[in-house]
């Protein structure tokens, strides 16, 4: 596709993103929180800067909604499909002498725990949390975590059409049988940097190792997870490890390919989850602004949009509908993750990683 057609793409994706926001929250009674909301936030105008990790097709509409809503101009930053969390946590860490940012939308959890520990966050225990589980929020409230993500695996089912010769475990990316036909991206940034950092929590430095070192050998590695399912989707490779909300994009324009939720293998890993998750920043020029945004994003409404728009996000609170599309979850499979343990091992995997794809890329 050429750039000015996914140009319009995305703008048309954008605006039909806004009309579906709009009727969802012009739907129903409003609450007393959102009477509330809404008065503060006529109070409050002003602006709010808000660096958000999310992609920008999915999160533009939501921070013109809040604009909408509130009068508070919001000023987004937004990074690259690449390398959008680690960069963007860069250059809040860069800034930190004088922060330029109120309110960090990451998509995932561990560089929200680094900036806590960076002691860039100021804890804020947002009223739109009250019945968000304890194991998605910090309990000193410097991070909260909502809409999350599923590492799936999608399988291109015109190359594997039957069921029984599908992948299972992420483990298959290190399998022979496999070598050459299988894509993941690359561990360095974003949710497979993440996942990385988790393998090495939960299995283990050494089987971490091991398993990187033959997925290395075995496997496609991408640039991001969209070119591993654009790959897979394509039909260049038989399956792909990506996220369940470019997954889903494929099965929504109608491709013809399987998700599958990964099983329990040698390296011990399930099925993760990893939720996006959103901070104040300490000493931001407008933290009262960015207390409400926060309280918009935290809000059930976004969190069932984020479910029913094309990301497919999968609701952190039981009252949430999960996407229907997507394979039904089961606690059983899902991996328990001690997200402190995962935020210590991003350092040591990731400096392993990068170790190994420079000797790799060298050879």
């Amino acid at each position: 596709m050429l750039s000015n057609e996914k140009s319009v793409l995305s703008g048309t994706l954008s605006a039909l993103f806004s009309v579906a926001l709009a009727a969802i929250f012009s739907m129903g009674s409003v609450s007393a929180q959102e009477t509330t909301y809404q008065s503060q936030s006529r109070q409050n105008q002003g602006e709010v800067v808000v660096y958000t990790a999310h992609d920008r097709q999915f999160s533009e509409p939501l921070l013109r909604e809040f604009e909408r809503r509130s009068g508070i101009t919001v000023k987004p930053v937004y990074d690259t499909e690449a390398v959008k969390t680690v960069g963007l946590v860069n250059r809040l860490l860069a800034e930190r002498n004088r922060p330029r940012c109120d309110v960090f939308w990451n998509n995932e959890i561990i560089r929200s725990i680094q900036l806590r520990e960076e002691g860039l966050t100021e804890a804020y225990h947002s009223p739109s949390a009250e019945h968000i589980p304890s194991n998605f929020k910090d309990p000193e409230g410097h991070w909260t975590g909502f809409g999350a993500r599923a590492r799936i695996i999608m399988v291109n089912k015109d190359i594997l059409p039957n069921e029984e010769d599908w992948p299972r475990r992420i483990d298959d990316l290190t399998y022979v049988k496999w070598k050459g036909q299988a894509a993941f991206a690359k561990p360095l940034f974003g949710t497979t940097n993440t996942h990385a950092a988790v393998i090495w929590a939960t299995a283990g430095p050494e089987k971490a190792k091991e398993f990187w070192r033959n997925t290395l050998k075995n496997s496609v590695m991408e640039a991001g997870n969209a070119q591993a399912r654009d790959a897979a989707r394509d039909g260049e490779l038989a399956w792909c490890l990506t996220d369940t909300d470019d997954a889903r994009g494929a099965l929504i324009d109608g491709a013809n390919v399987a998700l599958v939720l990964p099983e329990s293998g040698p390296s011990g890993q399930g099925t993760l989850l990893i939720p996006n998750t959103v901070v104040l920043i300490k000493g931001g020029p407008n933290t009262d602004n960015g207390k409400l945004f926060i309280d918009f994003l935290l809000s059930e409404e976004v969190e069932t949009e984020l479910a029913l728009g094309r990301a497919g996000q999968i609701p952190v609170r039981a009252s949430v509908s999960p996407p229907k599309d997507l394979p039904s979850f089961n606690e059983e499979n899902t991996l328990q993750v001690d997200w402190q343990k995962a935020y210590e091992a991003i350092a040591p995997s990731t400096e392993f990683l990068v170790e190994l794809i420079a000797e790799m890329e060298a050879e």
